[in-house]
Protein backbone atom coordinates (compact mmCIF):
# COMPACT_ATOMS: atom_id res chain seq x y z
CA UNK A 1 0.00 0.00 0.00
CA UNK A 2 1.48 3.29 -1.13
CA UNK A 3 1.12 6.19 1.35
CA UNK A 4 1.58 9.63 -0.26
CA UNK A 5 4.62 11.57 1.06
CA UNK A 6 2.40 14.51 2.02
CA UNK A 7 0.34 12.29 4.32
CA UNK A 8 3.48 10.94 6.01
CA UNK A 9 4.92 14.43 6.51
CA UNK A 10 1.61 15.70 7.86
CA UNK A 11 1.26 12.82 10.35
CA UNK A 12 4.86 12.55 11.55
CA UNK A 13 5.72 16.24 11.88
CA UNK A 14 2.34 17.11 13.38
CA UNK A 15 2.82 14.35 15.96
CA UNK A 16 6.17 15.88 16.95
CA UNK A 17 4.49 19.26 17.46
CA UNK A 18 1.58 17.77 19.42
CA UNK A 19 3.91 15.85 21.75
CA UNK A 20 6.15 18.88 22.28
CA UNK A 21 3.33 21.28 23.14
CA UNK A 22 0.34 19.37 24.39
CA UNK A 23 1.29 16.01 25.95
CA UNK A 24 2.34 16.11 29.64
CA UNK A 25 5.35 13.87 30.27
CA UNK A 26 6.52 12.73 33.69
CA UNK A 27 10.32 13.07 33.96
CA UNK A 28 12.14 13.11 37.28
CA UNK A 29 8.89 13.29 39.20
CA UNK A 30 7.81 16.42 37.32
CA UNK A 31 4.84 16.18 34.96
CA UNK A 32 4.74 18.89 32.30
CA UNK A 33 5.08 19.34 28.54
CA UNK A 34 8.31 18.51 26.70
CA UNK A 35 9.24 22.15 26.06
CA UNK A 36 8.99 22.94 29.76
CA UNK A 37 11.20 19.93 30.56
CA UNK A 38 13.82 21.15 28.07
CA UNK A 39 13.79 24.68 29.48
CA UNK A 40 14.02 23.33 33.04
CA UNK A 41 16.94 21.10 32.05
CA UNK A 42 18.85 23.94 30.39
CA UNK A 43 18.29 26.45 33.20
CA UNK A 44 19.03 24.07 36.09
CA UNK A 45 21.90 22.04 34.60
CA UNK A 46 23.65 25.03 33.03
CA UNK A 47 22.65 27.99 35.25
CA UNK A 48 25.71 30.13 34.57
CA UNK A 49 25.44 29.67 30.79
CA UNK A 50 21.71 30.49 30.97
CA UNK A 51 22.42 33.63 32.99
CA UNK A 52 25.17 34.82 30.63
CA UNK A 53 22.94 34.05 27.63
CA UNK A 54 20.13 36.12 29.19
CA UNK A 55 22.55 38.99 29.88
CA UNK A 56 23.67 38.92 26.23
CA UNK A 57 20.04 38.99 25.08
CA UNK A 58 19.48 42.03 27.27
CA UNK A 59 22.57 43.87 25.98
CA UNK A 60 21.98 43.08 22.30
CA UNK A 61 18.25 43.66 22.63
CA UNK A 62 18.81 47.17 23.97
CA UNK A 63 21.41 48.11 21.35
CA UNK A 64 19.78 46.59 18.26
CA UNK A 65 16.77 48.97 17.90
CA UNK A 66 19.16 51.94 17.77
CA UNK A 67 21.54 50.25 15.31
CA UNK A 68 18.72 49.11 13.01
CA UNK A 69 16.61 52.24 13.34
CA UNK A 70 13.65 50.20 14.59
CA UNK A 71 13.24 52.52 17.57
CA UNK A 72 11.86 55.20 15.21
CA UNK A 73 9.04 53.07 13.75
CA UNK A 74 6.36 54.35 16.11
CA UNK A 75 5.81 56.26 19.32
CA UNK A 76 5.43 52.99 21.23
CA UNK A 77 8.77 51.77 19.80
CA UNK A 78 10.46 54.98 20.91
CA UNK A 79 9.09 54.75 24.46
CA UNK A 80 9.91 51.05 24.71
CA UNK A 81 13.47 51.52 23.39
CA UNK A 82 14.18 54.31 25.87
CA UNK A 83 12.74 52.34 28.80
CA UNK A 84 14.85 49.32 27.82
CA UNK A 85 18.02 51.34 28.43
CA UNK A 86 17.50 50.58 32.13
CA UNK A 87 17.82 46.82 31.52
CA UNK A 88 21.65 46.46 31.26
CA UNK A 89 22.31 48.39 34.53
CA UNK A 90 19.67 46.25 36.24
CA UNK A 91 21.29 43.06 34.92
CA UNK A 92 24.67 44.30 36.19
CA UNK A 93 23.14 44.94 39.63
CA UNK A 94 21.78 41.40 39.64
CA UNK A 95 25.15 39.81 38.82
CA UNK A 96 27.14 41.99 41.25
CA UNK A 97 24.52 41.89 44.00
CA UNK A 98 25.01 45.62 44.50
CA UNK A 99 22.47 48.38 44.23
CA UNK A 100 19.59 50.00 46.09
CA UNK A 101 17.95 47.72 48.67
CA UNK A 102 14.54 48.52 47.17
CA UNK A 103 15.63 46.90 43.91
CA UNK A 104 17.66 43.97 45.24
CA UNK A 105 14.92 42.51 47.48
CA UNK A 106 14.17 38.86 46.62
CA UNK A 107 10.75 39.61 45.13
CA UNK A 108 12.02 42.49 42.98
CA UNK A 109 15.09 42.25 40.67
CA UNK A 110 16.01 38.60 41.49
CA UNK A 111 12.39 37.58 40.87
CA UNK A 112 12.26 39.39 37.53
CA UNK A 113 15.59 37.99 36.32
CA UNK A 114 15.31 34.39 37.58
CA UNK A 115 11.57 33.72 37.26
CA UNK A 116 10.70 35.78 34.19
CA UNK A 117 13.56 37.13 32.03
CA UNK A 118 15.75 34.00 32.12
CA UNK A 119 13.09 31.32 31.47
CA UNK A 120 11.31 33.46 28.85
CA UNK A 121 14.63 34.09 27.10
CA UNK A 122 15.21 30.34 26.91
CA UNK A 123 11.67 29.22 26.14
CA UNK A 124 11.17 31.55 23.15
CA UNK A 125 13.88 30.01 20.90
CA UNK A 126 13.12 26.48 22.18
CA UNK A 127 9.43 27.08 21.48
CA UNK A 128 10.28 28.55 18.08
CA UNK A 129 12.14 25.35 17.16
CA UNK A 130 9.14 23.12 17.90
CA UNK A 131 6.67 25.60 16.40
CA UNK A 132 8.05 24.50 13.03
CA UNK A 133 6.08 21.28 13.43
CA UNK A 134 2.90 23.15 14.41
CA UNK A 135 2.94 25.77 11.68
CA UNK A 136 4.90 24.27 8.79
CA UNK A 137 3.30 20.96 7.90
CA UNK A 138 -0.47 21.34 7.93
CA UNK A 139 -1.49 20.90 11.57
CA UNK A 140 -2.49 24.55 11.94
CA UNK A 141 -4.66 24.41 8.81
CA UNK A 142 -6.29 21.11 9.85
CA UNK A 143 -7.14 22.43 13.32
CA UNK A 144 -8.35 25.64 11.73
CA UNK A 145 -10.76 23.74 9.51
CA UNK A 146 -12.13 21.72 12.45
CA UNK A 147 -12.52 24.69 14.81
CA UNK A 148 -13.78 27.30 12.32
CA UNK A 149 -17.50 26.67 13.09
CA UNK A 150 -16.83 27.36 16.79
CA UNK A 151 -14.15 30.07 16.84
CA UNK A 152 -15.69 32.48 14.34
CA UNK A 153 -19.13 32.86 15.97
CA UNK A 154 -17.85 32.98 19.56
CA UNK A 155 -14.53 34.83 19.40
CA UNK A 156 -14.46 36.30 15.88
CA UNK A 157 -11.14 34.59 15.11
CA UNK A 158 -10.17 31.86 12.62
CA UNK A 159 -10.34 28.24 13.71
CA UNK A 160 -6.54 27.99 13.75
CA UNK A 161 -6.49 30.39 16.73
CA UNK A 162 -7.67 27.50 18.92
CA UNK A 163 -4.14 26.15 18.82
CA UNK A 164 -2.79 29.51 20.08
CA UNK A 165 -5.02 29.21 23.12
CA UNK A 166 -3.94 25.65 23.86
CA UNK A 167 -0.27 26.54 23.31
CA UNK A 168 -0.52 29.31 25.90
CA UNK A 169 -2.17 27.15 28.54
CA UNK A 170 0.13 24.18 27.83
CA UNK A 171 3.34 26.20 27.38
CA UNK A 172 3.22 29.93 28.16
CA UNK A 173 1.98 33.24 26.79
CA UNK A 174 5.38 33.76 25.15
CA UNK A 175 5.02 30.53 23.17
CA UNK A 176 1.44 31.41 22.19
CA UNK A 177 2.52 34.89 21.10
CA UNK A 178 5.36 33.53 18.94
CA UNK A 179 2.73 31.51 17.11
CA UNK A 180 0.37 34.50 16.88
CA UNK A 181 3.15 36.71 15.53
CA UNK A 182 4.20 34.15 12.93
CA UNK A 183 0.67 33.53 11.64
CA UNK A 184 -0.15 37.27 11.65
CA UNK A 185 2.96 38.21 9.67
CA UNK A 186 2.22 35.42 7.18
CA UNK A 187 -1.26 36.83 6.57
CA UNK A 188 -3.13 34.14 8.49
CA UNK A 189 -4.68 36.67 10.90
CA UNK A 190 -5.91 40.20 10.39
CA UNK A 191 -4.75 42.89 12.82
CA UNK A 192 -8.07 42.63 14.65
CA UNK A 193 -7.95 38.85 14.88
CA UNK A 194 -4.33 38.87 16.07
CA UNK A 195 -5.17 41.47 18.72
CA UNK A 196 -8.13 39.42 20.01
CA UNK A 197 -5.91 36.33 20.21
CA UNK A 198 -2.96 38.11 21.83
CA UNK A 199 -5.08 39.82 24.49
CA UNK A 200 -7.66 37.07 24.95
CA UNK A 201 -5.93 33.71 24.81
CA UNK A 202 -2.27 34.34 25.77
CA UNK A 203 -2.50 33.46 29.45
CA UNK A 204 0.20 32.27 31.80
CA UNK A 205 0.87 28.54 31.55
CA UNK A 206 -0.88 25.82 33.52
CA UNK A 207 2.42 25.15 35.28
CA UNK A 208 2.59 28.73 36.59
CA UNK A 209 -1.07 28.48 37.57
CA UNK A 210 0.05 25.77 40.00
CA UNK A 211 2.32 28.34 41.65
CA UNK A 212 -0.63 30.74 42.02
CA UNK A 213 -2.81 27.99 43.52
CA UNK A 214 -0.11 27.03 46.01
CA UNK A 215 0.47 30.64 47.04
CA UNK A 216 -3.24 31.17 47.76
CA UNK A 217 -3.72 27.72 49.34
CA UNK A 218 -6.15 26.59 46.63
CA UNK A 219 -4.61 23.25 45.67
CA UNK A 220 -7.45 21.45 47.46
CA UNK A 221 -9.82 23.09 44.95
CA UNK A 222 -7.53 22.78 41.91
CA UNK A 223 -10.06 21.38 39.44
CA UNK A 224 -12.73 23.93 40.37
CA UNK A 225 -10.24 26.79 40.09
CA UNK A 226 -8.50 25.62 36.90
CA UNK A 227 -11.70 25.07 34.90
CA UNK A 228 -13.24 28.24 36.30
CA UNK A 229 -10.18 30.14 35.08
CA UNK A 230 -10.51 28.70 31.57
CA UNK A 231 -14.24 29.44 31.47
CA UNK A 232 -13.90 33.03 32.71
CA UNK A 233 -10.96 33.73 30.38
CA UNK A 234 -12.81 32.60 27.25
CA UNK A 235 -16.16 34.15 28.21
CA UNK A 236 -14.49 37.52 28.81
CA UNK A 237 -12.62 37.21 25.50
CA UNK A 238 -15.92 36.68 23.68
CA UNK A 239 -17.21 39.90 25.27
CA UNK A 240 -14.13 42.11 24.77
CA UNK A 241 -13.92 41.04 21.10
CA UNK A 242 -17.21 42.91 20.66
CA UNK A 243 -16.17 46.04 22.59
CA UNK A 244 -13.80 48.91 21.74
CA UNK A 245 -10.89 49.06 21.15
CA UNK A 246 -10.84 45.55 19.66
CA UNK A 247 -14.16 45.87 17.81
CA UNK A 248 -12.89 48.90 15.90
CA UNK A 249 -9.57 47.47 14.76
CA UNK A 250 -8.74 46.83 11.12
CA UNK A 251 -9.45 43.48 9.48
CA UNK A 252 -6.60 44.03 7.03
CA UNK A 253 -3.89 41.37 6.92
CA UNK A 254 -0.14 41.94 7.10
CA UNK A 255 0.37 39.72 4.01
CA UNK A 256 -1.81 38.28 1.24
CA UNK A 257 -4.29 35.76 2.55
CA UNK A 258 -3.13 32.17 2.13
CA UNK A 259 -4.89 30.20 -0.60
CA UNK A 260 -6.01 27.61 1.90
CA UNK A 261 -7.99 30.26 3.76
CA UNK A 262 -9.98 31.06 0.63
CA UNK A 263 -11.39 27.54 0.31
CA UNK A 264 -15.09 27.56 1.16
CA UNK A 265 -16.23 25.68 4.24
CA UNK A 266 -19.23 24.54 2.18
CA UNK A 267 -17.20 22.09 0.11
CA UNK A 268 -18.69 18.60 -0.10
CA UNK A 269 -17.40 16.10 2.45
CA UNK A 270 -17.20 15.81 6.20
CA UNK A 271 -15.35 18.39 8.26
CA UNK A 272 -12.77 15.80 9.32
CA UNK A 273 -12.10 14.81 5.69
CA UNK A 274 -11.67 18.46 4.68
CA UNK A 275 -9.33 19.04 7.65
CA UNK A 276 -7.23 16.04 6.58
CA UNK A 277 -7.09 17.28 2.97
CA UNK A 278 -6.03 20.76 4.11
CA UNK A 279 -3.25 19.35 6.29
CA UNK A 280 -1.89 17.02 3.64
CA UNK A 281 -2.03 19.76 0.99
CA UNK A 282 0.15 22.08 3.12
CA UNK A 283 2.56 19.30 4.13
CA UNK A 284 2.96 18.23 0.51
CA UNK A 285 3.97 21.73 -0.62
CA UNK A 286 6.04 22.76 2.42
CA UNK A 287 9.74 23.49 2.32
CA UNK A 288 12.39 21.35 4.02
CA UNK A 289 12.21 20.97 7.80
CA UNK A 290 15.79 22.26 8.19
CA UNK A 291 15.03 25.50 6.37
CA UNK A 292 11.84 26.08 8.34
CA UNK A 293 13.59 25.35 11.65
CA UNK A 294 16.35 27.83 10.80
CA UNK A 295 13.86 30.56 9.90
CA UNK A 296 11.79 29.96 13.03
CA UNK A 297 14.85 29.97 15.29
CA UNK A 298 16.01 33.29 13.83
CA UNK A 299 12.51 34.73 14.33
CA UNK A 300 12.43 33.40 17.89
CA UNK A 301 15.77 34.96 18.75
CA UNK A 302 14.62 38.30 17.32
CA UNK A 303 11.55 38.16 19.53
CA UNK A 304 13.66 37.23 22.57
CA UNK A 305 15.91 40.24 21.92
CA UNK A 306 12.84 42.47 22.04
CA UNK A 307 11.06 40.83 24.97
CA UNK A 308 13.75 40.06 27.57
CA UNK A 309 15.07 43.63 28.07
CA UNK A 310 11.47 44.84 28.37
CA UNK A 311 10.68 42.27 31.04
CA UNK A 312 13.55 43.54 33.18
CA UNK A 313 13.10 47.28 32.58
CA UNK A 314 9.32 47.63 32.38
CA UNK A 315 8.81 44.91 34.96
CA UNK A 316 11.01 46.71 37.48
CA UNK A 317 9.20 49.98 36.84
CA UNK A 318 5.87 48.28 37.44
CA UNK A 319 7.01 46.57 40.63
CA UNK A 320 8.44 49.81 42.02
CA UNK A 321 5.21 51.65 41.26
CA UNK A 322 3.19 48.90 42.91
CA UNK A 323 5.27 48.87 46.08
CA UNK A 324 6.24 52.49 46.62
CA UNK A 325 3.44 54.59 45.12
CA UNK A 326 -0.34 54.73 45.56
CA UNK A 327 -0.84 54.28 41.79
CA UNK A 328 -2.36 50.81 41.90
CA UNK A 329 -4.28 51.50 45.07
CA UNK A 330 -5.83 54.47 43.27
CA UNK A 331 -6.47 52.31 40.20
CA UNK A 332 -8.19 49.88 42.52
CA UNK A 333 -10.97 52.42 43.08
CA UNK A 334 -11.98 51.92 39.44
CA UNK A 335 -12.38 48.19 40.09
CA UNK A 336 -14.06 48.64 43.48
CA UNK A 337 -17.67 48.85 42.15
CA UNK A 338 -17.28 45.46 40.45
CA UNK A 339 -15.91 43.85 43.63
CA UNK A 340 -18.64 45.47 45.72
CA UNK A 341 -21.42 44.37 43.34
CA UNK A 342 -20.01 40.84 43.55
CA UNK A 343 -20.76 40.95 47.30
CA UNK A 344 -17.18 40.20 48.30
CA UNK A 345 -16.41 40.57 51.98
CA UNK A 346 -13.37 42.83 51.43
CA UNK A 347 -14.02 44.60 48.11
CA UNK A 348 -11.36 47.30 48.54
CA UNK A 349 -8.60 44.82 49.40
CA UNK A 350 -9.55 42.64 46.42
CA UNK A 351 -9.74 45.53 43.96
CA UNK A 352 -6.39 47.01 45.12
CA UNK A 353 -4.69 43.62 44.85
CA UNK A 354 -6.10 43.03 41.36
CA UNK A 355 -5.02 46.50 40.23
CA UNK A 356 -1.41 45.57 41.03
CA UNK A 357 -1.76 42.75 38.51
CA UNK A 358 -1.25 45.33 35.77
CA UNK A 359 2.38 45.49 36.91
CA UNK A 360 2.90 41.74 37.42
CA UNK A 361 0.24 39.01 37.40
CA UNK A 362 1.71 37.33 40.49
CA UNK A 363 1.39 40.43 42.70
CA UNK A 364 -2.35 39.96 43.43
CA UNK A 365 -1.65 36.47 44.79
CA UNK A 366 1.16 37.74 47.02
CA UNK A 367 -1.10 40.45 48.46
CA UNK A 368 -4.17 38.24 49.00
CA UNK A 369 -2.88 35.32 51.08
CA UNK A 370 -4.79 36.46 54.19
CA UNK A 371 -8.18 36.92 52.54
CA UNK A 372 -11.16 34.52 52.93
CA UNK A 373 -11.43 31.51 50.59
CA UNK A 374 -13.98 33.01 48.19
CA UNK A 375 -11.85 36.12 47.71
CA UNK A 376 -8.61 34.15 47.28
CA UNK A 377 -10.37 32.06 44.63
CA UNK A 378 -11.66 35.20 42.89
CA UNK A 379 -8.24 36.87 42.91
CA UNK A 380 -6.59 33.72 41.57
CA UNK A 381 -9.05 33.45 38.66
CA UNK A 382 -8.97 37.14 37.74
CA UNK A 383 -5.19 37.48 37.92
CA UNK A 384 -4.96 34.88 35.11
CA UNK A 385 -7.98 35.95 33.05
CA UNK A 386 -6.78 39.60 32.96
CA UNK A 387 -4.04 38.38 30.55
CA UNK A 388 -2.06 41.63 30.28
CA UNK A 389 0.69 42.84 32.63
CA UNK A 390 3.70 45.10 32.24
CA UNK A 391 6.42 42.77 33.52
CA UNK A 392 6.11 40.33 30.62
CA UNK A 393 2.97 39.86 28.50
CA UNK A 394 2.60 43.51 27.36
CA UNK A 395 6.24 43.67 26.13
CA UNK A 396 5.65 40.32 24.38
CA UNK A 397 2.56 41.70 22.60
CA UNK A 398 4.47 44.83 21.56
CA UNK A 399 7.19 42.58 20.11
CA UNK A 400 4.70 40.79 17.84
CA UNK A 401 4.21 43.85 15.64
CA UNK A 402 0.43 43.77 16.09
CA UNK A 403 -0.69 47.43 15.75
CA UNK A 404 -1.82 48.06 19.33
CA UNK A 405 -0.88 50.97 21.59
CA UNK A 406 -0.09 50.85 25.30
CA UNK A 407 -3.27 52.82 25.93
CA UNK A 408 -5.39 50.26 24.07
CA UNK A 409 -3.82 47.39 26.02
CA UNK A 410 -4.41 49.13 29.35
CA UNK A 411 -8.08 49.64 28.42
CA UNK A 412 -8.39 45.97 27.45
CA UNK A 413 -6.76 44.99 30.77
CA UNK A 414 -9.31 47.08 32.67
CA UNK A 415 -12.26 45.65 30.75
CA UNK A 416 -11.02 42.08 31.22
CA UNK A 417 -10.40 42.58 34.94
CA UNK A 418 -13.70 44.33 35.60
CA UNK A 419 -15.70 41.70 33.70
CA UNK A 420 -13.81 38.81 35.30
CA UNK A 421 -14.50 39.84 38.91
CA UNK A 422 -18.27 39.11 39.04
CA UNK A 423 -17.87 35.97 36.90
CA UNK A 424 -15.11 34.60 39.14
CA UNK A 425 -16.92 35.53 42.34
CA UNK A 426 -20.13 33.90 41.11
CA UNK A 427 -18.28 30.66 40.38
CA UNK A 428 -16.58 30.83 43.78
CA UNK A 429 -19.96 31.07 45.56
CA UNK A 430 -21.30 28.24 43.39
CA UNK A 431 -18.39 25.78 43.61
CA UNK A 432 -16.76 26.33 47.00
CA UNK A 433 -18.05 25.01 50.33
CA UNK A 434 -20.10 27.61 52.22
Amino acid sequence: MHIPPGSIRFLVYSLVGIVAFFVPLSIGGNSTILIDHIVGFLTTRFPLIAQVYTALLILLGVVWPFLSGAWKRSRASMVLSVLQLAAPPLALMYFLGRGPDAILQADMLPFLFEKLALPVGVIIPVGAFFLTFITGFGLLEAIGRLMEPIMKPLWKTPGRSAIDAVASFAGSYSVGLILTRQVYQAGGYSAKEAAIIATGFSTVSATFMVVVARTLDLTEFWNAWFWSTLLVTFVVTAITARLPPLSGMSNDRAAPEADIEKISLKQPGTLVRLAWQDGVRVADSSRSVFRLVRENMIDGLRMALSVVPSILAIGMLGLLLARYTPLFETLGYLLYPFAWLSQLENPMEVSSALASGLAEMFLPAIQSTGLPLVERFTVAVVSVSSILFFSASIPCVLATGIPMSLGQMMLIWFLRTALSIPLAAGLAYLLLPS
